[in-house]
């Protein structure tokens, strides 16, 4: 567990390491307020070079956690042949799981981030891109600015990541070795075949990345329903059917797919499809 001596001396050095913040007083927070202020100012931190010292306390508070919060393993997540009793040829390949994607110790998880490719600069926002930075840490914030720096150097300083791309990164101080992101279709009027596809490229593209850097397990999030209000009834359609696609071709590069909900409409939608 977090001491309250580990938490002030961490949450004293991101106020030194802000440009804003600074002043902020702190002597009169509870330790859950001190959380929210730690991972709100996590949030905002711009990309720039960063300290060990700040590294240091960082890595040790969300290694404590996330101790707290418990880490799951693929042992500890059903297949839907185990679940269900399904007989999909690749039942014995595929979980559907509910729960905090930052708690999985998979090969990848995968992060439905926007096209600046930065994370969530919102404070404390519920979207699972704010989740897997806040739980990864400022590295990955460091890490996805020097990919996105480069490539604007390649294609141009307006540069934005496309619809449906893969970017792998790694996972710094959560459970699982990567995080890839992929940049999911916004729905801003009615559904259409363009979007569908965009959807049916992330997942592609994604699984792809995992084959060709020899990563056996991914957990999917939910890609583009809320925030991006792309249905999502359909969504888990497109994402069961190309996950399906795939394993029928290249089934042996892949030990297991689990499928991520966070809400119950979203659990009861894929255990529609799944059982």
């Amino acid at each position: 567990m977090n001491s309250a001596n580990s938490i002030n001396a961490f949450l004293v050095k991101l106020k030194e390491d802000s440009t804003d913040y600074q002043q902020l007083k702190i002597n009169d927070l509870d330790l859950a307020e001190k959380k929210t202020l730690i991972r709100s100012l996590m949030n905002i931190r711009m990309p720039k070079p960063v300290s060990n010292e700040l590294l240091l306390l960082q890595d040790a508070y969300l290694k404590n956690e996330l101790s707290e919060k418990g880490i799951v393993t693929l042992e500890d997540i059903p297949t839907i042949k185990e679940q269900f009793g399904s007989t999909s040829p690749y039942a014995d390949k595929i979980s559907l799981w509910q729960g905090d994607i930052t708690r999985l110790k998979a090969g990848a998880i995968v992060n439905a981030a926007n096209s600046q490719m930065l994370g969530c600069f919102v404070p404390c926002h519920k979207c699972i891109d704010n989740a897997i930075h806040s739980g990864a840490g400022i590295q990955l914030r460091e890490e996805c600015s020097h990919i996105m720096t480069q490539r604007r150097i390649r294609y141009g300083k307006n540069y934005e990541e496309p619809t449906g791309t893969a970017t792998l990164t790694s996972g710094y101080n959560l459970p699982c070795d990567y995080v890839i992101h992929t940049v999911g279709p916004i729905v801003y009027d009615k559904l259409n075949e363009h979007l569908c596809q965009d959807l049916v490229n992330c997942y592609e593209n994604v699984l792809k990345c995992c084959v060709e850097n020899e990563i056996r397990s991914v957990a999917f999030c939910c890609i583009s329903t809320g925030e991006f209000h792309f249905p999502n009834e359909k969504a888990a359609q497109i994402a069961c059917k190309t996950v399906a696609g795939f394993l029928e071709v290249q089934g042996d590069f892949i030990d297991r797919i689990i499928f991520n909900v966070f809400k119950d409409n979203d659990r009861i939608i894929y255990e529609s499809l799944l059982s």
